[in-house]
């Protein structure tokens, strides 16, 4: 039931809203004289892990650090994981306002990853009304970390891809949701008996609490033959608005921060304990035309 709950919650709430958008058109209440594009669904390009509807706009450089820390519950004996440390740094940058690309690097296994991203369809009100924001995401990962096998494992054994198709909406100025089905594929699996392509599917929650602080959730689950130890990987935790920064703090299961890292290689189990603090932090940074805005 679980893994068919989140899919269900938004088609019902997608239905739900666009009955009341109905509603409102019929008692007259729609704007007939323009559209409007709907922003500020998510307020960064990543839920926590995953993708989300939010582009950079043309000219915009966004440095980010995804940092994430050891188990909590191991206790005392390493100040609650606070001693033990991995991260993500990328540079992501809008070459318009429908695309924009992305460079990062992980010190798990020293993988390297770029990815395209575009927007199909954005969420509008008025005359030419869309319900919901589309966009695909496209990206590659390499591992560079040194292999101890006897037979070296080449470039494309190294090589990972993935595609994510994210649909979401803003349901208020107070909640947003959208569903983020993700395919990855390696071409070669840390365990000899996983499946090469793995789908997963799941999607983010934003609920804005304060006029700069809002709750995250994300969430995705794995369908294919992976080792048993692999789990779920769920994040939750807090958005806060700076002036030109995010600040994410969260709770996460996952310790990879790239699409293969966290779809086919998180262990820890959530709700027994298994999770650990992290932060995201995100700097915009304005260039070219952008910049004299």
């Amino acid at each position: 039931m679980k893994k068919f709950l989140l899919p269900v919650i938004f088609g019902l709430t997608v239905n739900l809203a666009m009955a009341q958008d109905s509603i409102r058109r019929s008692n007259g209440h729609a704007d007939e004289t323009a559209s409007q594009k709907v922003t500020g669904t998510f307020r960064s390009t990543r839920v926590i892990n995953a993708h989300s509807t939010e582009m950079l706009h043309k000219g915009e450089l966004d440095f980010r650090i995804m940092h994430r820390f050891g188990v909590v519950k191991n206790g005392i004996n390493d100040l609650f994981g606070l001693d033990i440390a991995s991260m993500r740094m990328s540079f992501d940058y809008g070459i318009s306002d429908k695309w924009m690309v992305g460079l990062g690097r992980s010190t798990i296994l020293k993988d390297l990853d770029a990815f395209v991203k575009t927007r199909i369809l954005q969420q509008a009100n008025g005359k030419k009304q869309m319900p919901i924001s589309l966009l695909v995401a496209t990206g590659y990962i390499i591992t560079t970390a040194q292999s101890l096998a006897p037979v070296k494992p080449t470039f494309g054994d190294r090589s990972s891809y993935y595609v994510q198709l994210i649909a979401g909406r803003k349901f208020s100025k107070f909640f947003s949701m959208q569903l983020s089905p993700l395919l990855v594929h390696n071409n070669t699996t840390l365990n000899p008996t996983d499946n090469n392509t793995i789908f997963g599917l799941g999607g983010g929650l934003r609920y804005k609490v304060s006029k700069r602080i809002a709750i995250m959730l994300d969430y995705h689950h794995a369908f294919g033959k992976l080792d048993d130890a692999i789990t779920d990987p769920l994040s939750v935790g807090v958005d806060i608005e700076t002036k030109g920064h995010v600040f994410q703090l969260h709770f996460s299961n996952a310790t990879g921060m790239n699409e293969k890292g966290y779809l086919t290689q998180t262990t820890g189990k959530f709700f027994k304990g298994d999770f650990r603090f992290g932060f995201n932090l995100s700097r915009i940074f304005h260039t070219g035309s952008n910049r004299k805005k």
